[in-house]
């Protein structure tokens, strides 16, 4: 029994960089979902994951690595919402949105002219968790700490704009500077995690532990570490039924993380319907 679960890690490298890069992936993306779930920036998280496709598509298509095309791509993105928002009146979703379909259709159509069509988009929107080495696990530990330390120093503006923009503002802190810092985070979380779930599953990652995490807790500090133990146990879990059941292994984790999720609203829907009754039991 004691094998099954550390065997497939005992026995196998690429088994162990799996893991690190993933529990890596999960503190990153611990960090960025908590803050857009409390923003509630779901939709620029997901337009983000999937408008980096682009700029890899076009590294990969002439011999770049991923990760520079990965940055051009979120810039544009970011820019673009930016610049539209600011340039017309028109909400931030409509401008979302639009940049989505259109980096989304580009990078599929740059993509496309490739000869291993099948293969870099397989490998650029569900990664290559089984495949990372150790120079990206490294690249990985620089982003969790950088990122670590943007959202340690900014956290006070950041809860302030999560749930009183108004008392942000008087504190001094600039909304729109603050957002944009957010922005870039979330970006650079996407930016250094495609390479391990890949765009497509790094959603997930960013929204689905988060998630878990809001329901169980108050306090932000508390949501990030619930967030980062759930993307971990999803990692482990996912690398595990990956191993033994020979399926993608970012989808496997992203399942599992899922599965979390849905647990923990379910079982804390029913305790929240259970508990007036014991409450009146006890009166009675």
């Amino acid at each position: 029994m004691i094998d099954f679960f550390i065997g497939p890690f005992a026995n196998n490298e690429f088994m162990i960089k799996a893991l690190v890069a993933g529990i890596l992936v999960s503190v990153v993306c611990a960090i960025a979902g908590t803050f857009i779930v409390l923003r509630g920036l779901a939709f620029i998280g997901d337009a983000l994951a999937h408008g980096v496709l682009p700029g890899i598509a076009a590294a990969v298509l002439f011999g770049f690595p991923g990760i520079i095309g990965a940055t051009v791509g979120a810039a544009v993105m970011i820019g673009g919402v930016t610049l539209i928002t600011q340039r017309s009146r028109l909400s931030s979703d409509t401008a979302i949105g639009l940049l989505f379909v259109s980096m989304l259709a580009l990078g599929v159509a740059i993509v496309s002219r490739s000869g291993s069509f099948s293969g870099d988009l397989t490998r650029i929107l569900f990664g290559e968790l089984l495949g990372i080495s150790w120079s990206n696990i490294w690249l990985l530990l620089a982003s969790a700490i950088i990122i670590g330390i943007v959202a340690i120093v900014s956290a006070r503006p950041f809860m302030l704009l999560a749930f009183d923009p108004e008392q942000a503002q008087v504190a001094g802190f600039s909304a729109r500077k603050y957002h944009f810092l957010m922005l870039v985070m979330i970006a650079a979380t996407v930016i250094v995690s495609f390479q391990t779930v890949g765009t497509l599953l790094v959603f997930g990652l960013l929204i689905a532990p988060a998630g878990a995490g809001a329901l169980l807790a108050s306090r932000i500090g508390t949501m990030m570490a619930l967030a980062t133990i759930f993307g971990a146990f999803s990692m482990f879990t996912g690398l595990l039924v990956s191993y033994h059941l020979n399926i993608a292994a970012g989808a496997s984790v992203i399942l599992v993380a899922a599965a979390i999720f849905f647990t923990v609203f379910v079982v804390k829907n029913v305790s929240a319907r259970r508990a007036p009754g014991v409450s009146e039991g006890a009166h009675g």
